[in-house]
């Protein structure tokens, strides 16, 4: 019976993951763009043999729906990421770079527009509780470190709380063998000093077809009060989702040539080109230009002057907006 549960558990997360493809060929993006970078990459390993010393960032693919609510361990994430995902729902990718927590999760499957996002760290580590069959193959020739269940032993474990496939979490200190540091966060980001101007802006929102976010200022916490689908955002412990700065980057989204289980085309998030962005912090908007010319390069965020604009010291929020 054991087994049986087993087996019926392993099957709910695949279905739910998004896992089949079209008939059509799947794409060739494994993150290096469309100027494919012709070193040779080495074999992804397992990082207690693979000589990583924690060096590289740590990305946890979360999920959002609203049964995998509240997360543990996104307040302590560097920066969250949130995109489009399948039917208008939306998944986070967390990084973490200063701070490890002792649990993250509930984590989710990767989709293949992370892989063009990821390509501005140096060969980070992608926790993701798998993907679909076709896409699996561009993941493991991406310069990176994936990290599925089964893979690490102990790094993940089922919990109690929630049913599957929402409870699945991951003990980041299997995977990383040290916190790897603020260099790790090659995001192309500056921080200091907020620009001149800025208008007054204290709450704004961000609609997909089924998802919602929402940040309020509090001038108590000089923080963005994030709730999402209309509920105020908190952490299994009890503490509610606060960045310094939020950016909302308007980008290309297009079709992919995945679709998940329901027959649901998988939306691809373009962040390598240029566009405009929305950036607050300390209570206003700035309008700003985003550029990123290639995938191995960070995002910059200017003034129409073309001077930097920096990010307030915290957490820093990046949802991605169809433009």
């Amino acid at each position: 019976m054991t087994t049986a549960a087993l087996l019926a558990a392993a099957l709910t997360v695949s279905l739910a993951a998004g896992c089949t493809g079209t008939n059509q060929p799947g794409p060739v993006d494994d993150g290096r763009g469309a100027e494919q970078d012709q070193t040779p990459q080495p074999p992804n390993q397992d990082p207690s043999q693979s000589g990583l010393t924690g060096e590289s960032a740590l990305a946890v693919k979360i999920d959002n729906v609203r049964a995998a609510r509240p997360h543990t361990g996104t307040d302590s994430a560097d920066i969250i990421y949130a995109e489009q995902v399948e039917g208008g729902l939306s998944r986070l990718m967390a990084v973490y770079a200063t701070k490890l927590p002792k649990v993250i999760g509930p984590v989710r499957s990767a989709r293949e527009s992370d892989l063009e996002l990821l390509r501005q760290f140096d060969h980070p580590t992608l926790a993701f509780s798998g993907a679909q069959g076709k896409l699996m193959p561009l993941i493991d020739k991406a310069p990176l470190n994936p990290q599925t269940p089964g893979r690490t032993s102990g790094a993940y474990y089922r919990g109690t709380g929630k049913s599957a496939p929402h409870n699945l979490y991951l003990r980041p200190d299997r995977l990383m063998p040290s916190v790897p540091g603020a260099d790790a966060l090659t995001t192309g980001f500056t921080y200091g000093a907020a620009p001149s101007g800025g208008t007054k802006d204290t709450s704004e929102t961000v609609r997909y077809p089924a998802a919602t976010f929402r940040f309020t200022w509090s001038a108590d916490r000089d923080r963005y009060l994030v709730s999402m689908d209309g509920t105020p955002s908190v952490t299994t412990a009890g503490k509610r989702l606060a960045p310094a700065t939020v950016v909302v980057q308007h980008v290309k989204v297009r079709k992919s040539d995945f679709h998940d289980f329901l027959g649901n085309n998988t939306p691809y998030t373009e962040t390598v080109g240029s566009g405009k962005a929305k950036v607050l912090r300390d209570g206003k908007a700035y309008s700003v230009d985003w550029k990123r010319e290639k995938a191995t390069d960070g995002t910059t965020f200017t003034t129409s002057d073309g001077d930097p604009v920096n990010f307030a010291k915290g957490q820093v929020w990046v949802v991605f907006a169809k433009a």
